[in-house]
């Protein structure tokens, strides 16, 4: 399968705002990945996913996998984000009610539909040629569900499916683990530990389900939680220069330390364990740029 034209690999760099010194990382490993993707890709329509903390580059190598494999191999690939697959405002607020305050907060396992994303995989595993479905989106600045009228559509039928997710294979951990706080926000605003037992709980049996019906699992590792902040931090500026004078739904930098407290705890799990599961690996250095490949499981 051959890259990307020079004209090709600018415009995918100007499109995500990548730095020159990308074009390495495409070469050594994005495309490398494409080609695996190829060898290992059986008759029926399988599910890739891409699992990494905020930041680390999920949708951009999404992007370049689903480009690349239309081009090189003449594939129908759907994309889809587990960050659209939230629970609407009013879900997470019946659950903050019901369970506890810190749900009404997107991000951690329990507030996802997970029935709704399953079910979006399988129609699309069984979408015939020249029908068409609804992708559900979420709006983060309005932090809701859009309306299914504004839904992207993608018609059949689909060869592969990518699908992105923070999360996606994480681990649970042992209830001995939950009690001691990590951060200000479980300690003060989780004394008891109570939203950590519920996320934990829903880790170990719903997600977990969940993630089986992967085929394969690539995971973008950050060095550290602190890369992690920084790198947000960053994609968070991009939104407000994209954004203009709105601003709308964007963080300061004393909002964003708040909210990636909800992630902490995973995240740093998942930099520790995930590696011991994934089929690929793609280590990424401080500069944010990916320096080695290491797959588990070869064509």
């Amino acid at each position: 399968m051959k890259g990307p034209t020079a004209s090709e690999l600018d415009a995918f760099l100007e499109t995500h705002r990548l730095p020159n010194e990308f074009r390495a990382v495409i070469e050594d490993h994005y495309l490398p990945l494409a080609r695996w993707i190829r060898g290992i890709k059986t008759p029926r329509t399988e599910i890739v996913g891409i699992s990494g903390a905020q930041g680390t580059g999920k949708s951009t190598l999404a992007d370049f996998l689903r480009v690349s494999l239309e081009r090189g191999c003449g594939w129908s690939v759907a994309t889809l984000s587990l960050d659209d697959f939230y629970l609407t405002r009013a879900e997470r607020r019946r659950l903050s009610k019901n369970v506890h305050p810190l749900l009404m907060t997107r991000g951690a396992p329990g507030t996802h539909d997970l029935e709704l994303c399953i079910r979006c995989m399988k129609a699309l595993k069984r979408l015939e040629r020249d029908r068409r479905l609804e992708i559900p989106r979420f709006d983060k600045a309005d932090d809701d569900r859009l309306p299914a009228h504004q839904w992207p559509m993608v018609t059949g039928p689909i060869d592969l499916i990518i699908l992105e997710g923070w999360c996606l294979g994480a681990s649970p951990q042992e209830p001995k683990a939950l009690t001691k706080p990590i951060n200000n926000l479980e300690a003060t605003r989780d004394p008891d530990g109570a939203w950590r037992a519920y996320v934990n709980n829903r880790l170990r049996t719903a997600y977990t389900e969940f993630f089986a019906t992967i085929d394969r699992l690539v995971f973008l590792r950050a060095p550290n939680f602190k890369a992690v902040h920084r790198w947000r931090l960053e994609q968070e500026r991009k939104l407000a220069e994209k954004a203009g004078e709105t601003n709308r739904g964007i963080m300061n930098e004393t909002q964003l330390a708040d909210f990636l407290q909800h992630f902490e705890r995973l995240t740093r799990t998942s930099i520790e364990l995930l590696p011991g599961t994934a089929d690929v690996i793609l280590d990424l250095d401080e500069n944010h740029l990916v320096t080695r490949s290491d797959y588990r499981r070869r064509a």
